[in-house]
């Protein structure tokens, strides 16, 4: 299978980081397949459900009404926010601005009420909020202090710390690492907060992305299936393409996670979409678990290209 030809058969919102990050078109075909993504497909799609009060279905992390019994539904404002960045929406776009600017004006969280882009109590949902606020450009920079000084002794950080926990959560630390790293891309983000991301990359590489730093087994053997959307679930390809993202000379603790994206690489060249996150969902971006996974190729070929220079 010519793989880079499947990946181009699909939606604006893969297919511009398909040019981009695999096939090396010029910049020009790049950012008109990138624009399409706010008027064609997916992208507006998601769009067109947010109601007037700026929220997606009703509410900010949580549906107005909960009713899949299966799993934590993801059609709230924040999940579809995360597919629109995953996506590529571009931030200066007349649809996304409208977006975002009826979100800071009308979205406030379930948890205390407050204004979307001052974020809520949970590190893991911070995280998010820090990222989507950097991509979109919105002022983040309190959320950032707040992450930086919630930072756990390993290193890490953790939605239970607030209930007395300790040690830090690969799941907690991915999101948080991602929103640094979207808010260093977007201001140069503080020296406090480069510091804060760089223990926490340190996390993840003393346990290899997936082991137990005390006796080195494997955490969790779900993380070395790959699921998209990664909603706020760790897995080893989020792992290695967090790095990916962070740019720089691969270290080399990074070697047995990229053996392992690479071990599950089919046949034909492409990576199966695995481990679903159940839960309510706006519409399916791809055939169900099992089936080859055109997000998920994707993802693993770039991080993979990176690791290997």
């Amino acid at each position: 299978m010519d793989v880079s030809a499947w990946l181009l058969e699909s939606d604006p919102a893969l297919r511009w980081q398909v040019l981009r990050d695999l096939v090396g078109a010029p910049p020009e075909q790049v950012r008109a397949e990138r624009e399409l993504v706010a008027t064609h497909g997916w992208g507006t799609r998601l769009l067109a459900l947010q109601g007037a009060d700026g929220q997606w279905d009703g509410g900010t992390y949580w549906p107005d009404h909960d009713d899949d019994p299966h799993g934590q539904p993801w059609t709230a404002t924040t999940y579809t926010l995360l597919l629109l960045r995953d996506f590529g929406l571009n931030p200066a776009s007349r649809e996304a601005r409208r977006a975002v600017s009826l979100v800071r004006e009308k979205s406030r969280w379930e948890e205390g009420n407050q204004p979307f882009f001052e974020g809520e109590t949970e590190p893991c949902i911070n995280g998010m909020v820090v990222g989507l606020g950097a991509y979109f450009g919105e002022n983040v920079d309190t959320v950032v202090e707040r992450l930086v000084s919630e930072q756990l002794p390993d290193g890490g950080w953790n939605c239970e710390a607030g209930h007395g926990s300790t040690r830090s959560s690969f799941h907690t630390t991915i999101c948080v690492l991602e929103g640094l790293l979207q808010h260093e891309h977007a201001t140069g983000g503080t020296g406090a907060s480069r510091a804060a991301r760089h223990r926490g990359e340190e996390y993840l590489l003393d346990r290899r992305l997936h082991r137990r730093k005390s006796t080195g087994s494997e955490v969790d053997p779900r993380w070395l299936q790959f699921s998209y959307p990664t909603r706020w679930f760790y897995d080893v390809l989020r792992g290695l393409d967090y790095f990916r993202a962070a740019g720089g000379t691969p270290d080399e603790r990074l070697g047995e996670a990229a053996e392992v994206v690479r071990s599950r690489q089919q046949p034909d060249g492409a990576w199966l979409l695995e481990n679903t996150h159940p839960g309510k969902v706006h519409f399916t971006l791809e055939d169900g678990d099992g089936q080859p996974s055109r997000w998920n190729t994707l993802r693993a070929l770039r991080a993979l290209r990176w690791y290997e220079g």
